[in-house]
This record gives C-alpha cells, sequence and structure tokens, in this order.
C-alpha cells in the first residue's frame, strides 16, 4: 500500500484534464508530500509522468486496478521544480497542410487506438511514452511536424525532441481535434 497525502479524482476525464486538474491539486499539497491521481484515460500515464519530468516533480510510478490507472507524484521543492515552460515553435494546422506538400515528418505523438481510428496521412505513430526509446526511427536534420489530440502531449514531445537535438521541430496546434485537411484510419 502507497501512502498518500492527497487522492485526485480524475475518472471519466479524457486528455488534457487530468493534467489540468493534476497541475492544480499538485499546487494544494506541501513539497515532499504525495498525490495520487485516478485515471480512466489510457494516455495519461505518459502524459503525467512527461509532465512530471518536465517540470521537476517525481513521477513515482503507476498501478492498474480494474480500468483504473493509479498515478503517484511526489511534490517537488521550489528549489527541484522547473518552470512549465510552452515549445516555442509552433505551427497551425492550416500551415501544416501546406508545408506538407513541401515535404517532412508528421510525427503523431497519440496512443495507439487514437492513431488507428483517425490519423495524417502518412504520419509515423510514436505514442509520447515510448518517444525518449524510440528517437532512432527519427532523423535528426528532417522537418519535423509534432501531431497529437489538443496540442498538449505534442508540446511535451517538441520540448524532448528539442532537448535531444532535433533542430527543425514544430508542435502543431490545435492539432488532431480541429484537423480539417485529409484522413486515413485503419481497415
Amino acid at each position: 500500500m502507497i501512502k498518500t497525502d492527497k487522492v485526485l479524482d480524475a475518472k471519466g476525464l479524457a486528455c488534457p484534464m487530468p493534467i489540468v486538474k493534476t497541475k492544480k491539486t499538485i499546487g494544494e499539497i506541501e513539497a515532499g508530500q504525495v498525490l495520487e491521481v485516478q485515471a480512466t484515460d489510457k494516455g495519461s500515464t505518459a502524459d503525467i509522468a512527461s509532465w512530471a519530468k518536465s517540470t521537476g516533480h517525481q513521477y513515482l510510478g503507476t498501478k492498474e486496478e480494474g480500468d483504473v490507472l493509479k498515478h503517484y507524484l511526489r511534490k517537488a521543492s521550489p528549489e527541484e521544480t522547473k518552470e512549465d515552460t510552452q515549445y516555442p515553435h509552433v505551427i497551425q494546422n492550416d500551415e501544416l497542410k501546406t508545408q506538407l506538400e513541401e515535404g517532412g515528418t508528421v510525427l503523431d505523438v497519440r496512443e495507439p487506438a487514437e492513431y488507428a481510428f483517425s490519423r495524417i496521412p502518412g504520419a509515423k505513430s510514436i505514442p509520447l511514452g515510448e518517444l525518449e526509446n524510440r528517437l532512432d526511427e527519427l532523423n535528426k536534420n528532417d522537418d519535423i511536424y509534432v501531431v497529437c489530440r489538443t496540442g498538449n502531449r505534442s508540446d511535451r514531445a517538441s520540448q524532448l525532441l528539442s532537448d535531444k537535438g532535433f533542430a527543425k521541430v514544430k508542435n502543431v496546434v490545435p492539432g488532431m481535434s480541429e484537423w480539417d485537411g485529409p484522413t486515413e484510419k485503419e481497415d
């Protein structure tokens, strides 16, 4: 049994709401205390781990109980935290449609089920939680357009790629939630 100081119920909420509520709730506990986030969104595991890494809070792990994911975070002290920054290089959906005619790689960092139902033709699927271990599948010199459902996971993925030496990365906003260009899906 993991001792927690506060429990956040984010069950039934879809991205980006588990992260939004986690950010708010972690502000309500003391440094060193542990927050348990209960979620049903399968993408929340990668989202919360990535968010914790980008802000300096400690992601302790996730336990699965039925269809509920219990994520455990330790709040960092002010000396340990980093500013939750936005990736500065952004491209709008309409601009991406034009850029696709000139080439480049569309990197879809959503979960496999999201990718299967609707994606930009030719997009490469690497879920956010797997990205760090699959960087060798991407070319550091390519133009890379990172897409997710709303621009949140792709923001974190863009920061990660930039930190790893990828120079031509753009976060696509608002992403697939408002994409009106061509799409394909698995048969």
